[in-house]
């Protein structure tokens, strides 16, 4: 079978599409939580890229995330993170939401593959930009509570995202405006 049979076909995309938006906070978390639910029989993958599931593949994910989690704690290494980032988790975002994608056709798949890496892109940014905010503001002194915040986030959102999509979706369209319409303040003004 060449398809995800966990679900409707609205609700496997809709996991997709918002676990690939939590690759924009955490690249690998959600990547790490789609690998153990397919090991544990809670959800199933498109069949290539069932690998996703594999001992290996869980290892390696379960190794990243905790590099990219301690790794965004230090002040400047948070910044190199985020350029990394910028290429990173859009990729991992198309990753997870294909693995997740019911057989489609070829050009819609790799349509709501592109949206989703869409999607990590944009939340990253709105990372890198509070980020920026903080460092400035702060002295990087906030960016560790604003990671640790970050890891509680993402945990939550890809736990919602895996158990129940549209809980996640209404969890993270908030975060993301609230995040798009802040601007930071100049000084001087």
């Amino acid at each position: 079978m060449n398809d995800v049979t966990n679900g409707s076909v609205e609700l496997q995309i809709m996991s997709g599409v918002m676990l690939a938006a939590v690759c924009g906070l955490r690249a690998f978390l959600p990547l790490l939580a789609v690998g153990v639910a397919a090991r544990l029989g809670a959800l199933h993958l498109n069949s290539e890229y069932a690998w996703i599931s594999s001992w290996p593949a869980i290892v390696s994910f379960g190794v990243a995330t905790l590099l990219e989690m301690a790794a965004d704690k230090i002040p400047v290494v948070d910044h190199a993170l985020d350029l990394l980032g910028g290429l990173l988790r859009p990729m991992a975002g198309a990753l997870v939401a294909l693995g997740l994608m019911p057989a489609f056709p070829k050009i819609v798949t790799a349509s709501i593959a592109l949206a989703s890496a869409a999607g990590a892109f944009g939340v990253q940014a709105v990372k890198a930009k509070t980020r920026v905010v903080s460092s400035a503001t702060t002295l990087g002194h906030a960016n560790p509570v604003l990671s640790g915040a970050e890891d509680v986030a993402s945990l939550i959102l890809t736990v919602a995202a895996i158990l129940a999509p549209l809980i996640a979706f209404l969890l993270l369209v908030p975060l993301i405006a609230f995040g798009l319409g802040k601007r930071p303040k100049r000084f001087g003004t």
